[in-house]
């Protein structure tokens, strides 16, 4: 797609010139994401307001331009890549703004600009508590969170990034302004809008302002660790422990090929025998809660074959246990200089049969496939290690990811646990749904963005 002068003379008269690009820097800036991909748009451009994206989406509208809303660039499956060219709506410039922290009903309201961590450490200030962390919360964006439901290692005890959407404001692709949802606890008139736009990957509308729902902060955290001598058994120690009561906060682990490779490049001292870890946090707000959970988890954790189990005393311990899980991703590095890395998801007590059938995929292909993640939620961070450069290997990956994604949707799992379907997981839509239920997304799309102006190509639509 190739914008004409009329057009840019259009943006920049409405914007000024310093806020519509088509030099060369700037949409190069803008072509890929954490996928490393690239597509280059036609023009990269920043609103100001909420009133300014009407205007640019009914203008593109009528002229049948695409437009790729987009917050940091730090998603892993290509949501925010511009594949049909057309322009960026970069969001990071303006609508970055904390409007609101509501202590008396407990939430805040922010624009879509808004860093992740940012929030949680201004609602931290006064007492209150944002649990969404994706691991990317340093520099992603919270409509970014929004538009990929993200998630994080706190969603075993906290939920993912749709638990605390409670209202959304939004323009759609002809420029009419929406509001969709409510302050309130309870709102159950209508159509759950709100719920259709999280997760929509910018396919539907431009979310422009969002309501969050905080909780009070927990006045206890402490972090665990639990050494087993197998992959099966730390995977048997976590839903057992969570059907025995535990409640933690994060339950991360982290399988035998991770914990050789944390051992080698990051010098964590562990047991030679150690074969699998199941790392995480439990809070509270009184001591006692917290030393319940930690109890229930050591028990739990004793029955399945723990060798060990550790619990931090202060903060640099805590921040030793962390360290393997933290390193988990860059150690595995050392199995092949490119990782196809999915999130796929599974029912927590299918994780030991899931593991060892992933295991065997990659044996099948030769490759050696290390997994960490989130145990906590069934949500397995899968790395298919290749070579970069070997043709066949990437071949080859590829062919196994295809067989773990019809792997797990056959065991009642999805596709995508946290990075959403974007662009690269887009061809396997039909693995995870239905002819009919593709067809309703379909109708959904075309009803919101009837000349498909908005993200066009992201799971599948």
């Amino acid at each position: 797609m190739n914008l004409t002068q009329n057009d840019i003379d259009f943006f920049k008269n409405l914007l000024g010139d310093s806020n519509v690009y088509t030099d060369k820097a700037h949409k190069r800036a803008y072509s890929y994401d954490a996928t490393r991909t690239f597509y280059e748009p036609d023009a990269v451009i920043f609103p100001r307001d909420e009133e300014d994206i009407s205007k640019i989406l009914a203008y593109c509208n009528e002229k049948k331009i695409v437009i790729v809303p987009r917050g940091a660039g730090s998603g892993f499956t290509g949501g925010a890549l511009p594949v049909n060219g057309g322009i960026v709506l970069a969001m990071e410039k303006y609508m970055n703004k904390i409007l609101e922290i509501d202590l008396e009903n407990m939430l805040a309201i922010v624009q879509p600009g808004v860093i992740n961590k940012d929030l949680q450490r201004a609602v931290e200030e006064v007492g209150l508590f944002y649990p969404p962390d994706p691991a990317s919360e340093e520099y992603s964006t919270l409509g970014g969170n929004v538009s990929e439901n993200a998630g994080g290692m706190r969603a075993a005890k906290y939920g993912l990034t749709k638990d605390y959407v409670m209202a959304l404001r939004a323009v759609l692709p002809n420029g009419d302004i929406i509001r969709a949802g409510k302050k309130t606890i309870k709102d159950v008139a209508g159509y759950n809008i709100a719920g259709i736009l999280t997760a929509s990957e910018g396919t539907l509308a431009v979310i422009t302002e969002i309501t969050l729902k905080l909780i009070p902060k927990p006045k206890f955290v402490k972090s665990y660790m639990g050494i087993f001598p197998d992959v099966k058994s730390a995977m048997n120690a976590v839903f057992k422990s969570l059907a025995n009561g535990a409640n933690p906060v994060a339950m991360e682990f982290l399988d035998s090929l991770v914990v050789k490779a944390v051992k080698e490049k990051l010098g964590i001292e562990l047991p030679s025998e150690a074969g699998a870890l199941i790392i995480g946090d439990v809070d509270g707000n009184v001591q006692e809660e917290v030393e319940f959970q930690l109890k229930t988890l050591k028990e739990s954790f004793q029955e399945n074959g723990v060798q060990e189990f550790r619990v931090a005393t202060d903060t640099n311990e805590r921040n030793e246990i962390w360290k393997a899980r933290r390193g988990a991703s860059p150690s595995i590095t050392m199995y092949g200089s490119k990782k196809l890395n999915e999130d796929i998801s599974v029912p927590r007590s299918m994780l030991p049969i899931a593991l060892e059938k992933i295991y065997a995929i990659g044996a099948k292909y030769n490759l050696v496939v290390p997994c960490f993640g989130h145990a906590g939620d069934g949500n397995i961070h899968v790395n298919v290690m290749v070579d970069g450069s070997n043709e066949k290997e990437l071949k080859d990956g590829h062919k196994a990811i295809e067989e773990i994604f019809q792997l797990v949707v056959d065991m009642g799992g999805t596709l995508s646990g946290e990075h959403g379907i974007g662009l690269s997981k887009a061809e396997f839509m039909d693995i995870a749904f239905t002819k009919e239920e593709r067809a309703l997304f379909d109708r959904i799309k075309e009803a919101f963005d009837p000349n498909n102006i908005l993200n066009p190509g992201k799971m599948g639509l």
